[in-house]
């Protein structure tokens, strides 16, 4: 494999290094992958969007079975569940899609070889060198073009060291055995809330404990604050304000110091997920070496066609500015391919859906009401309530809202923001129209079907116009 010389090397088989090894392979491409997991997909498929979305379907019918069945006539003994099959399940829904990938890979005549992959020094040929370590074993292979994807691992917080037992990342979050009495959250991000929903619907009492005023700080405040109320009604704790400032472990349980303003207290728990965000993965790349130059934020610094300061040298993903995002790492991905094929592609950076997948979901995309207002740009508000709409009240799920921000003069959508039933889904159409330019009119003029939760969209794009129907 030395010998041979591809047209592009891969590092990093996660949602964006594979999606970018196959459409470069469908593009005529000869292409690499360099992957130190057994399995392909990176974080997002082994140990963060898919295990916990499998988890947080598993507990959503634990608890509907428990909570609302009977109020739909359907008389059950109260369910009970068993935690070793949820999670046996939930690695099953893993290793179907990590299957998935290796057979797209082979299907599409991507080549892959295991183990840690290192770019090695120039040489001044024009070709690049990969060092692929495994085990005790380095194998060179040459690439006229290196794709660096690597991806990102948990921030560790130095009061709070992990050791995988007590003091736990997602990861380990994702594979608990059993549901703990009591579950700290320090980080009231995407990852802490998801996850803390899980364990508290199979019974765990969760507090979350979070240093900044207000959850997911870059999520519309009127949701936030709106989501934080069906959360706390569900039963999570908050400790808003609250920094972690050590930890103890006694007897198997964990104290943790908290500070809050000049005030200090002691919480007693017997699992730490510590969820306080990720970072790239950069190190042991041989980027110095390589001539890869950082930004200040210490992200690999790129230009439009994804190019690092090394000639040759790509990046795209979690190590690049940008939000954290899996879906972003794909369209970078899928745009770094075509954009070599000679296609007028790009990513646009301004419609990247952000999703909290707690129940009921919180999902934004565009511009939140709050900056529209630091920025002075005017802006129209649309709103509509979930308990309004006909197939939430059959669905007995009418907590949330939807709420439209459109131009002032031009009426163009800058931004929607849903919490309720599957607002994952329904933000699809917000992108869309957002993506072709559209406006409040446009959406308030499409049909909906009805009846379908998708039409307090509609009904809130009516209502910037003060037009709605119902309500």
């Amino acid at each position: 494999m030395s010998e041979e010389i591809f047209d592009l090397i891969v590092i990093g088989a996660g949602p964006g290094g594979y999606v970018a090894a196959i459409r470069s392979s469908q593009l005529g491409q000869k292409v690499l992958v360099v992957e130190q997991r057994p399995t392909m997909g990176g974080v997002c498929l082994n140990e963060g969007c898919i295990p916990s979305k499998a988890l947080l379907d598993s507990s959503e019918h634990f608890a509907l079975a428990r909570d609302k069945f009977a109020g739909h006539g359907i008389e059950i003994n109260p369910p009970t569940m068993n935690v070793p099959k949820m999670v046996a399940r939930k690695d099953d829904v893993v290793k179907k899609l990590t299957d998935g990938i290796a057979y797209l890979f082979k299907k599409n005549k991507v080549q892959v070889v295991k183990g840690s992959g290192k770019v090695a020094a120039p040489k001044g040929d024009g070709v690049h060198r990969v060092e692929v370590s495994d085990g005790g074993n380095v194998t060179v292979v040459c690439g006229k073009r290196i794709l660096l994807a690597t991806g990102g691992v948990p921030v560790e917080v130095p009061s709070l060291p992990f050791d995988g037992e007590t003091i736990v990342s997602s990861k380990e979050a994702l594979c608990f055995t059993s549901v703990p009495e009591h579950l700290v959250v320090v980080g009231a991000g995407y990852i802490g809330l998801e996850l803390g929903s899980v364990w508290r619907r199979l019974g765990a009492k969760v507090t979350v404990v979070e240093m900044l005023p207000k959850m997911l700080p870059f999520t519309d405040g009127e949701v936030t604050d709106a989501l934080m109320k069906i959360l706390k009604k569900q039963g999570i704790a908050f400790r808003m304000g609250t920094q972690v400032t050590g930890i103890e472990k006694k007897n198997g349980k964990a104290v943790l110091q908290l500070k809050a303003g000049d005030k200090t207290e002691e919480m007693e728990c017997d699992k730490v997920l510590v969820a306080v965000g990720r970072k790239p993965v950069l190190t042991g790349l041989g980027l110095e070496d390589a001539g890869v130059s950082t930004n200040g934020n210490g992200r690999v610094a790129v230009n439009d066609n994804y190019e690092t300061s090394s000639p040759g040298i790509y990046a795209i993903g979690d190590i690049v500015p940008g939000p954290l995002l899996a879906h972003k790492a794909s369209e970078e991905g899928v745009v770094f391919a075509e954009r070599f094929a000679g296609k007028d592609v790009k990513v646009n950076y301004d419609t990247i859906p952000g999703i909290a997948y707690t129940w009921p979901e919180a999902a934004s995309v565009g511009k939140t009401e709050q900056a529209l207002q630091e920025e002075g740009i005017p802006y129209a508000a649309g709103r509509f309530p979930f308990m309004a709409n006909g197939r939430a009240r059959c669905m007995d799920e009418i907590d949330g809202f939807v709420k439209i921000l459109a131009h002032k003069e031009t009426d163009a959508v800058l931004g929607v923001h849903i919490v309720g039933p599957r607002a994952s889904d329904m933000i699809a159409e917000a992108v869309a129209v957002m993506s072709y330019g559209g406006t409040a009119h446009d959406i308030g003029a499409m049909f909906h079907a009805h009846p379908t939760l998708a039409e307090a969209v509609k009904e809130a794009a009516l209502d910037v116009h003060k037009a709605v129907i119902h309500a």
